[in-house]
């Protein structure tokens, strides 16, 4: 048997030990080439990504990724865990996917693995990633025409042969083409919620394999951007060394592209790279490498007005080091109120922090309702008690329901006779818990600018979220009327994802924004700020604008489901970054004030 080739097996393709004999495996054991815990943690994360692309179970899926974190996070051996029988010990760690970890330590892969790996199409990890490509659009291709690549999916379309296919043709060959060019385009930037994660996994990867003195994600992350092309780590540490070792062995690195004596940048299996600083003055470091180079510029200018010297390691004056316990001592010795990390983008963030700064920022604790919602009304997951009592767990005092309205139909969305069954339903869920539930509707825009119940309906509710769900390639000047004539309608409402993106998928809709925030401005109407992870809506220079004209905001988690209210730091950060008040946010106020001023005959 060849160990060596066996090993590296392990690593590439940990499928290959099914070929070997049970005195092989004997073997392997023997010689200790058994999977460590990142490898392991590989195989659990490769089970999860399938099974997300399989769309079965999400939550399983979300449990096999966390799973490969808590593995790889590890201080103890894992094949002492395995040993003893303790794998049911770790958080997250059930019955099912212990079976699992033992299975993939044995053999390197477990049946769910083995069975996934048969069950779908190579290559469609790859093939996923592309706009328009879904699992049965994957499978099909690769039964008829053998794509198992992104390259061979490209050449089949521009000769033509994909179109030939049942259940294709020219327009959805052109699509995929389209699809392609997209995702190379973005192909080195990832959403904000995955690069959280890919870099909590790094955070915790270095600190099992090193002992530092601090460390902390910076850069594009650490201001909630919401796309992401590089994860940067500032480590307080005297000696890099170590740190990078451990970044070099990060299971996600593919090769080391730079490196010096103070820091290193690696390449990941996601396209995007990954720094470490390492430094001695960790304060400054991570205030440099948090901010947008304008930012940190200006706040070198201030310093030098006290006659202070302010570099990425560097904070003196004259020739004596500046001791600081953090950031905000480093702001405060130049004379500012200390600047929140979503701030620090170089416009006029340290003018205000000269003056009052910002103690009133919106923040997390602040929200005191969870507003739109959706049940199993229309194509939410759970029930209106379940949303219910979820969301007063969670401390809310207050929830607004909002399922679609008819026209979204192929969400399930209500006519007339459900939302009466909906309305007694909320009724009696409202028996059965403290939190107060106000009846409301997601309501679509439609294409003239109309609203999608009459007027006798709409004044019974008590909010009102008007989105628009269709006709999102209306020109400039069509989308423009459409919703100046939605403001105008003497209803208040809120206008739900207001420009209808989807990060890295969708672009914003095409229209003259400032004109409607200046319908806005005298309309009754507020802003959604969208909590949803894939959306992001609205972006902040349109919030920005929106906060200058006076007009109000409520943050919401569009939530489907009850982990779903588990985006809404999303929302908060992002109105963070349009340097939003507490005041601002309708839904910090109390149920009777919230109410009382979103009420469309109000």
């Amino acid at each position: 048997m060849n160990f060596s080739l066996l090993k590296q097996l392990m690593k590439i393709a940990p499928n290959s030990l099914k070929y070997a004999t049970k005195s092989d495996v004997k073997l392997y054991r023997d010689t200790n080439l058994m999977p460590d815990k990142f490898e392991i943690a590989n195989a659990l994360r490769e089970t999860g990504i399938l099974l997300s692309i399989q769309g079965q179970n999400q939550y399983k899926a979300r449990a096999y990724m966390n799973g490969a974190l808590t593995i790889e996070s590890l201080s103890e051996s894992v094949d002492k865990l395995i040993e003893e029988d303790r794998l049911t010990e770790l958080p997250g760690i059930g019955p099912s996917l212990a079976a699992s970890i033992q299975e993939i330590y044995s053999l390197g892969e477990s049946k769910l693995l083995r069975h996934l790996r048969k069950e779908l199409p190579p290559g469609v990890i790859e093939l996923s990633r592309v706009p328009g490509m879904t699992l049965k659009r994957i499978q099909a291709l690769h039964k008829d025409l053998g794509i198992e690549s992104l390259e061979e999916l490209e050449q089949a379309c521009l000769e033509g042969r994909v179109r030939k296919v049942k259940g294709f043709g020219q327009k959805t060959e052109q699509t995929i083409l389209s699809g392609i060019r997209s995702y190379r385009e973005n192909k080195q930037r990832i959403l904000l919620l995955d690069a959280l994660e890919i870099s909590e996994q790094l955070l915790h990867h270095i600190k099992n394999l090193t002992k530092v003195e601090s460390i902390e994600i910076a850069g594009a992350i650490r201001r909630w951007e919401e796309v992401i092309d590089e994860i940067e780590i500032v480590v307080a540490s005297q000696d890099a060394e170590p740190i990078f070792a451990a970044l070099e062995s990060f299971p996600l690195n593919t090769r080391v592209e730079a490196r010096d004596h103070s820091s290193m940048r690696v390449r990941l299996t996601y396209g995007i790279t990954a720094t470490c600083y390492v430094t001695d003055s960790f304060a400054t470091r991570l205030i440099e490498r948090t901010a947008l180079p304008a930012h940190f510029e200006r706040l070198q200018e201030l310093a030098a007005k006290q006659n202070l010297v302010l570099m990425p390691d560097q904070f003196q004056k004259g020739n004596k080091r500046i001791q600081v316990r953090g950031e905000d001592d480093v702001y405060k010795q130049i004379g500012l109120h200390p600047v929140p990390p979503e701030l620090r983008v170089g416009l006029n963030e340290l003018e205000e922090a000269e003056k009052a700064g910002f103690d009133d920022l919106i923040e997390l604790e602040n929200i005191k309702g969870m507003t739109h919602c959706h049940t199993t009304f229309s194509d939410g997951r759970y029930s209106v008690l379940d949303m219910a009592r979820a969301a007063e767990k969670m401390g809310m005092s207050y929830l607004t329901i909002t399922d679609h309205s008819p026209s979204a139909h192929y969400a399930g969305g209500l006519d007339k006779r459900r939302l009466q069954e909906q309305w007694r339903e909320i009724e009696k869920a409202q028996e059965q818990v403290g939190i107060r539930l106000l009846k409301g509707t997601e309501c679509d825009i439609l294409a003239d600018g109309a609203l999608d119940y009459p007027d006798d309906v709409l004044e019974r509710f008590d909010v009102i979220i008007a989105s628009v769900h269709s006709r999102f390639k209306l020109d400039y000047d069509q989308m423009t009327e459409r919703l100046l004539r939605c403001m105008k309608i003497p209803l208040f409402k809120i206008w739900g994802h207001p420009l209808g993106r989807l990060v890295l998928r969708r672009e914003p809709i095409n229209c003259d924004v400032e004109r409607i925030l200046e319908a806005m401005a005298s309309a009754p109407a507020a802003i959604e700020i969208n909590s949803d992870p894939y959306r992001l809506d609205i972006e902040p220079k349109w919030a920005r604008l929106a906060k200058e004209k006076g007009i109000k905001f409520i943050i919401s988690t569009d939530a489907h489901s009850i982990r779903d209210y588990e985006n809404l730091p999303f929302g908060v950060h992002l109105a963070r970054r349009a340097g939003i008040r507490r005041q601002d946010v309708l839904n910090t106020w109390n149920v009777e004030r919230f109410a009382d001023f979103v009420r469309p005959a109000g």
